[in-house]
């Protein structure tokens, strides 16, 4: 559905007349962005009855970090913020001389450029490079802090930095973070999540530790082979499986596009059966109709709402603590 300016989109699938100015793919948006407003409002009280309930996952990646919309109320300045998109790509790039190492190689592509990095200079460097980006000096958005203060008992995050977590804790919670590594190690797998004590899986490593980031093709190639194994060296925690398969999970920060999440998702899927899986919604602003098309028409994966992070989120907080979220 598309709802004019306001861009609040809850894709339902149904025939229908309404295109999407003519972009790309407008025979599918045609066919995909059609509804009542009714279902935006549906879907967002969906997700904020599962939060609510404290049975809802937060799967949370590095769009969370972008900067907000021209004409909101909400400031982010550009310093406080890591870098999203390519942006950090095409700063290691120009750091290692990617365009005089390999001139075709594209500067954007941020497991290509890590990898020469890596080989440039070294592991070690390649992490503190990241850290500096993503982490140092840095602070976490209002709308991260706006999501910490619900009462999210599970998170699973591909992001490196440690900007959550600082927001769990300057809202008094103490989060028990769990960390991927690509070593042969039992799993550690924490009971009981609560609200004021949630688990936070770092599904892609920690800048803490630099042998967990999975960052180069290396690393993504070494993560698809480490989440074969089997308890105890399943990466992934028993408990953690337990709640993908009872509880709503809400993608927020992510766009479907990304090769590498899609691989992701249908990694934490492989061999669950999808009747046994409770509602999944993605936030994304722009979501891609061919996506679209597989994810929900035909496979029922996923349910999108596009809207952006800062629409998003002021949203849901309001449904679920009763109060607006102000700057």
């Amino acid at each position: 559905m598309w709802c004019g300016g306001a861009g609040l989109v809850v894709c339902e699938t149904r025939v229908g007349l309404v295109t999407r100015g003519g972009g790309r793919g407008s025979w599918l948006y045609a066919r995909l962005m059609v509804g009542a407003a009714s279902d935006v409002s549906r879907a967002l009280g969906l997700v904020a009855d599962a939060v609510g309930a404290r049975e809802c996952i937060l799967f949370l990646g590095a769009g969370v970090h972008a900067p907000p919309p021209a004409g909101s109320a909400f400031s982010y300045p550009a310093e406080l913020r890591p870098p999203v998109g390519s942006a950090f790509s095409r700063e290691l790039a120009g750091e290692c001389g990617l365009a005089e190492l390999l001139p075709r190689e594209d500067p954007g592509n941020l497991q290509r450029v890590a990898l020469a990095y890596e080989i440039a200079f070294s592991r070690h460097q390649l992490v503190d490079a990241v850290t500096d980006a993503v982490h140092v000096g840095k602070e976490p958005s209002p709308m991260l802090r706006a999501l910490a203060e619900l009462d999210f008992p599970v998170v699973i995050t591909t992001n490196y930095d440690q900007l959550f977590e600082q927001a769990l804790r300057d809202v008094g919670k103490q989060p028990r973070v769990a960390i991927y590594t690509p070593r042969l190690e039992e799993t550690i797998d924490y009971r009981k999540p609560t609200a004021q004590s949630p688990i936070v899986f770092k599904i892609h490593g920690d800048i803490s530790r630099p042998e967990t980031v999975v960052i180069t093709d290396e690393d993504y190639i070494d993560f698809v082979l480490r989440m074969s194994n089997k308890e105890p060296y399943d990466p992934l925690p028993r408990r953690l499986k337990v709640y993908l398969t009872d509880w709503t999970t809400v993608f927020v920060g992510y766009s479907l596009l990304d090769y590498n999440l899609r691989l992701l998702f249908k990694t934490l899927r492989w061999k669950i059966d999808n009747a046994n899986l409770p509602d999944m919604y993605s936030v994304d602003f722009e979501p891609d109709p061919l996506i679209m098309d597989v994810w929900q028409s035909q496979r029922r994966y996923v349910k999108f709402i596009a809207q952006d992070v800062w629409a998003f989120v002021p949203r849901l907080y309001e449904l679920v603590s009763g109060k607006e979220l102000t700057p």
